[in-house]
């Protein structure tokens, strides 16, 4: 089931993101976030845009949401699309699922650019973004650096 996100999910979206944290380059983030900060994220999101969450066997398994590109009056049409997943859950479908809901619910509220980015190499992400009709647009080298060595970073495009 998926479905928009509240307050009382933040300590299992948490879980979910302190894992990528702590155990990967996909976020550039160093520090565990606390169920706290998660919270302010989330609220600050869910003033204009969607935060929605995975639930499969009673227990939140991921979550996307979309937050603004930038600042600019002018880039109130766009966003930049995050998606994260218990790693148990991965590559059996449901980050496509997610995924797509977050762009439907963008759909119905007249976004019309998502960007969505990776670091790489991870081909999951980048797989996962060509199958919903993402175009890669952007390869920056060695913009990211965590765990000691510089990582590249990807962006991809979709216009809804």
């Amino acid at each position: 089931m998926i479905r928009n996100a509240t307050d009382a999910d933040a300590p299992a979206i948490c879980a979910i993101y302190n894992h990528y944290v702590a155990d990967t380059v996909v976020t550039f983030e160093e520090q565990p976030v606390t169920t706290t900060e998660m919270r302010s994220r989330m609220t600050a999101v869910l003033e204009r845009l969607p935060w929605l969450v995975l639930e499969h066997d009673d227990a939140i398994t991921g979550y996307a949401y979309a937050s603004p590109w930038k600042s600019r009056a002018g880039y109130r049409f766009t966003v930049e699309s995050s998606i994260y997943l218990a790693p148990a859950y991965a590559g059996r479908g449901f980050g496509s699922a997610l995924y797509a809901s977050l762009l439907e619910n963008l759909r119905a509220r007249n976004i019309h650019c998502v960007i969505g980015g990776a670091s790489l190499p991870n081909p999951a992400s980048a797989a996962l973004h060509e199958k919903l009709g993402f175009a890669k647009v952007a390869h920056f080298r060695e913009n990211g650096f965590k765990f000691g060595r510089w990582i590249d970073v990807a962006y991809w495009h979709l216009l809804l």
